[in-house]
């Protein structure tokens, strides 16, 4: 299945979380956060090393720092990993056959952000890009606005 090419980076994220297709970015076990296999997603998302040939490019980069950045412009926080945590990165959901729980391809990296929940699209909106306007605006105390894609609205 192909992914749509949405707008804005988090649809991008919650379309590749919530994808059975996609391995390599997974919710924690809250579904309040979500887990990135460095490795697996260079791979399988960037195209560094081996890709499917025709696949069209969902981001417009190759290096993962430059996914961090942008979580971070998102306001995503990296969650500093326990041991433990580290292997209880599946979807909060019923395991499906042959689904594979363990990450061996690189640094795990744990991400949070408040409005990105497993089942909760409705919240995205709330998930704004900090530009020196939107910080600007936010600093002043005014609300930054934006909208769902139109397959989201209710």
């Amino acid at each position: 299945p192909v992914i749509p090419r949405p707008c804005t980076f988090p649809m991008k994220l919650w379309l590749l979380v919530n994808s059975p297709c996609v391995h390599s970015v997974r919710w924690d076990a809250r579904g309040e956060g979500l887990f990135i296999d460095q490795g697996l997603f260079e791979q399988e998302l960037l195209g560094v090393g081996l890709t499917a040939a025709g696949e069209e490019e969902l981001f417009k980069t190759k290096n993962f720092g430059s996914i961090v950045r942008q979580l971070n412009l998102y306001g995503f926080h990296k969650l500093t990993l326990s041991p433990a945590s580290s292997t209880v990165g599946s979807r909060p959901r019923p395991a499906t056959a042959g689904a594979d729980t363990s990450y061996a391809d690189g640094p795990l990296h744990h991400f949070w952000n408040p409005h990105f929940r497993y089942g909760r699209p409705d919240l995205l909106v709330k998930i704004k890009r900090l530009t020196k306007a939107n910080k600007e605006k936010l600093d002043a105390g005014l609300e930054v606005t934006s909208r769902l894609p139109d397959d989201l609205q209710y």
